[in-house]
């Protein structure tokens, strides 16, 4: 559905934008390069301009393409539109590029031989699935005989480098192969330093580096083959088959080039050379797009970024407007001036240098900036000194704890300040992105997972019997494991044999034969119920979700916000295999965390109660705090030493522009920049000499630079921790308070008037309850109904374009294949035996076939499937 509309006058959209951001949100027609200072509002200008692109300028909602980096940008982004239009609408395209490319290709996939439904590995994933197919490789050199997997990872993230620079297999085998024929090629040579070698040694180093290369360019293309021929695709290959995609069928490039009229970009500085080369390609010949970004917030080069997009487009396009805000509504005027004199530092590789521009940011935010450097003699008075600070800031400021953010350079150096933080009593999340397998609540249910499969296994019932909602005194445990080793049994039979421990108190006997039956019920169901039933049944059975639920207080929050984690997993694992088993899904965790995997843990720092919040400076990246505490700012820990990429793409492969200069140093100036950038009132820089090692550590060189020298004198904090006595725990996170949703469905608010608790487990806890057959069965028609019609769909529009020789006879979707659809999204989860389960499935089959008889046979002309639509009710 189209939406015409015409031009609103009754809502100024542009009262609340400085000059700058006006001439940006009303750019007429061409390309148009917006640099973005840290807290300018970038985000209300892309928004605003879509939102004016639509009310004053007559543009079609689904004319206008907006695409970012994270899911949450992309929400963040469709929701402030939503506000800004007064009216339903519906084919607002805002995206991140790979759901944009993931989107196209669905449509699209049989027009370049791809199946409509590729399975989209993760990396792990891909790991996964080298490592099955490890032999098809023939690997020498990356293949070590004492650890065959070693060099899977560098492997899997070398082909991702070259797919982010848009070469293929073919490319890097023709590479290869002409170093083979001529080995004196002018770059390889050039590369390698061989003065010290005799003739001798020279040539036979240069064969072992070509034969090098050809491992590598061969299992690359074992690797895409391997992907293709198990229907799948990973991330990289999403940009890259849809670019292929337009220039193979132009006539599809010709479509989305007429619809998509207006193209924005936000974050252009964290683009790849084939993201960048996308959008070149789809906006031209009139090249209506605007892109928006910060050459000194690029800080992605790891993951294939290239800064060379933003800092060479005004050459690609010369008549470009160039537009900079450059006003600050963040941070006090004090930050922005320090981190404005820092960043000059990698002048001249700067727009401001290159263009001329004014890149000094101008605060719209009264009051005076707290700037300080904390110098300790050791890394634990460093962290104590921090919480010092913390606390009599909170005290003096009356702030939250969420106001205060502890940055670091890497998560390792993140532990210590966790550690005493807790010993302080101050509510804390540590925001890794990974590590989900390493959560005391996700590391009690793996051992649980592992009792239903082995009794007997020590470790895991150990820790079983240690986990806080039994509530057994550790000396009672270590009567039944010394009462074990004396007899000569497994900790679980003495379990069962618990009444004869000797001076075991009765108490006890209760909780410990309550284990027992736990474990062994479980182990009885898993033989037929899937890991998910089997997850629900031991948090709610045990009554481990009750006794979270009770604490109500950080702790029990962020396990249940774990538990939230491992079941997506789980059911992700449950999705991805057609008899889904216990045994299977351990295996896999297993595997992944061979493969280096511990877990991923995404989060939301908007989100959730009132605590300090520890975290990468990547990971702040986006956010914004009171007071910033930016530590361990030492030589070798920020900036750190440079690590070169395991496999290096060989230069001659390369396509983007290199940077001039030191690159490395210049990226951690910006990352550096990036943690001053977060702070709104205070910035603290922290640092101490000694932090274990053998030697005293230097200041970082980036302290020099702001003006700092190490005092001639040192306070040790002799409190311990804090003004005046510490908190406790329990004081300090006695009341949490979480965040309201955003959205209601009516299931939601009926759920809650049936039972609020229920609602709170579900909707703000997350925490998943139990299902039933009649949501499974309806959720496998309603999967199935809409599979068939996107697939048919697909093939019908394929034979009314005519394009590509597809023939009218068979451009429909067949019975047969309708019911492997069925098949494929039968959800058999929930029913009460196997006898219920066939009589459903059964039922489901006769539906879908009635359905391709009675309706899909005859033709239907279906517009669109499952559309999203929003609507605005009053101010």
């Amino acid at each position: 559905m189209r939406l015409f509309v015409l031009k609103c006058q009754h809502m100024n959209l542009l009262e609340e934008a400085n000059e700058s951001q006006r001439r940006a949100i009303t750019h007429g027609d061409g390309p148009a390069l917006i640099v973005a200072g840290a807290g300018s509002g970038k985000t209300r200008v892309i928004t605003t301009r879509v939102a004016w692109l639509i009310m004053d300028k007559g543009v079609n909602v689904d004319e206008i393409l907006a695409l970012t980096f994270t899911e949450k940008a992309a929400e963040e982004m469709e929701e402030r539109v939503d506000k800004l239009l007064p009216y339903g609408y519906v084919d607002l395209w805002i995206s991140t590029f790979h759901a944009f490319c993931d989107k196209l290709l669905k449509r699209h996939a049989l027009d370049i031989g791809l199946p409509n439904n590729y399975k989209l590995l993760d990396e792990t994933q891909a790991w996964l699935l080298v490592r099955k197919n490890l032999e098809k490789f023939n690997l020498d050199y990356y293949r070590p005989l004492g650890n065959p997997t070693k060099f899977i990872h560098a492997l899997l993230k070398h082909f991702s480098r070259c797919k982010d620079e848009g070469i293929c297999p073919e490319d890097y085998l023709n590479y290869a192969e002409k170093l083979t024929l001529d080995n004196d090629a002018a770059e390889f040579v050039k590369k390698l330093d061989l003065s010290e070698y005799s003739e001798a040694e020279q040539a036979e180093l240069k064969k072992q580096e070509i034969l090098r290369i050809n491992e590598v360019a061969n299992a690359y293309h074992v690797y895409q083959r391997l992907l293709l021929q198990n229907d799948s695709l990973d991330f990289a290959d999403l940009i890259n088959w849809t670019i292929k995609l337009f220039k193979q069928r132009p006539l599809i490039l010709d479509k989305f080039r007429r619809q998509f009229k207006y193209i924005l970009v936000d974050e252009f500085q964290d683009t790849n050379f084939v993201q960048y080369e996308l959008i070149k390609l789809l906006a031209a010949p009139k090249n209506n797009f605007m892109v928006v970004g910060d050459d000194d917030q690029a800080i992605y080069k790891f993951r294939g970024a290239s800064i060379s997009n933003i800092m060479q487009f005004k050459e690609d396009f010369p008549g470009a407007a160039e537009i900079v805000l450059s006003d600050n509504y963040r941070s006090r005027q004090e930050i922005l001036d320090a981190a404005y004199k820092f960043i000059a530092q990698n002048n001249p590789n700067r727009l401001e240098a290159k263009l001329g521009i004014n890149k000094r940011l101008t605060s719209h935010k009264e009051g005076s900036a707290l700037i300080e450097h904390i110098h300790k003699a050791t890394n634990e008075d460093e962290a104590r000194a921090v919480i010092d600070k913390i606390v009599e800031l909170k005290n003096a400021q009356k702030a939250e704890w969420s106001d205060f953010a502890i940055l670091v350079r890497a998560n390792d150096s993140a532990l210590l300040f966790a550690a005493r933080l807790e010993q302080a009593g101050i509510p804390y999340q540590f925001m890794a992105m990974r590590g989900l397998y390493n959560k005391p609540a996700v590391v009690d249910v793996i051992s649980y997972f592992k009792l239903l499969d082995n009794y007997h296994e020590a470790t895991a019932i150990y820790r079983v019997l240690n986990m806080p909602v039994w509530k057994i005194a550790p000396s009672e445990i270590i009567k039944v494991i010394h009462y074990a080793r004396k007899n000569t049994i497994s900790v679980f039979d003495a379990l069962k044999r618990a009444v004869a421990v000797p001076d075991i108190d009765q108490g006890v006997l209760p909780t410990l034969n309550k284990i027992v039956v736990q474990v062994e019920k479980g182990a009885l169901l898993a033989k037929s119920k899937r890991p998910s039933e089997l997850f629900l049944n031991f948090i709610y059975d045990s009554g481990y979700l009750e006794y979270l639920n009770k604490l109500n207080n950080a702790f029990g929050r962020e396990a249940m916000a774990h538990w939230q984690q491992f079941f997506k997993k789980i059911q992700a694992f449950e999705n991805s295999v057609a008899d889904p088993r216990l045994a299977e899904f351990m295996e896999l965790v297993a595997m992944e965390m061979e493969a280096g995997d511990s877990g991923k843990l995404p989060f939301d720092a908007d989100v959730g109660p009132d605590m300090v919040r520890i975290m990468t400076v990547h990971g702040a990246k986006g956010l914004e705090f009171d007071y910033v505490f930016l530590s361990n700012l030492v030589d070798r820990k920020f900036p750190t030493d440079e690590r070169k990429e395991a496999i290096e793409i060989p230069n001659a492969l390369i396509r983007e522009k290199l940077p001039e200069g030191d690159f490395h140093l210049e990226e951690e100036r910006r990352l550096f920049y990036v943690a001053m950038t977060r702070a709104r009132k205070g910035l603290f820089f922290t640092s101490a000499d000694d932090y274990g090692g053998a030697r005293e550590k230097k200041l970082s060189r980036f302290l020099t630079e702001l003006g700092y020298k190490k005092p001639e004198a040192m306070t040790v904090s002799k409190s311990g921790f804090g003004v005046g006595a510490p908190v406790s725990l329990a004081e300090a996170v006695s009341e949490v308070t979480y965040a309201l949703p955003t959205k209601f469905s009516f299931s939601q608010m009926q759920t809650y008037e049936q039972c609020p608790l229920k609602y709170k487990f579900a909707n703000i806890l997350k925490i998943p309850v139990f299902g039933s057959h009649y949501f499974s069965f309806g959720t496998s028609i309603h999967k199935a109904l809409q599979k068939i019609l996107e697939e048919d769909f697909t093939l019908r529009s394929a034979a009314q374009a005519d394009m590509f020789g597809v023939s009218k006879e068979t451009a429909h979707l067949t019975s047969a294949r309708a019911l492997e659809i069925y098949e494929a999204c039968w959800n058999p989860e929930w029913y009460q035996d196997e006898k219920q389960k066939k009589e459903y499935y059964d039922k489901g089959k006769e539906l879908v076939k009635n359905f391709w008889e009675n309706f899909l046979a005859s033709g239907p002309n279906v517009k669109y499937l499952e559309q999203d639509f929003n609507i605005k009710i009053g101010e």
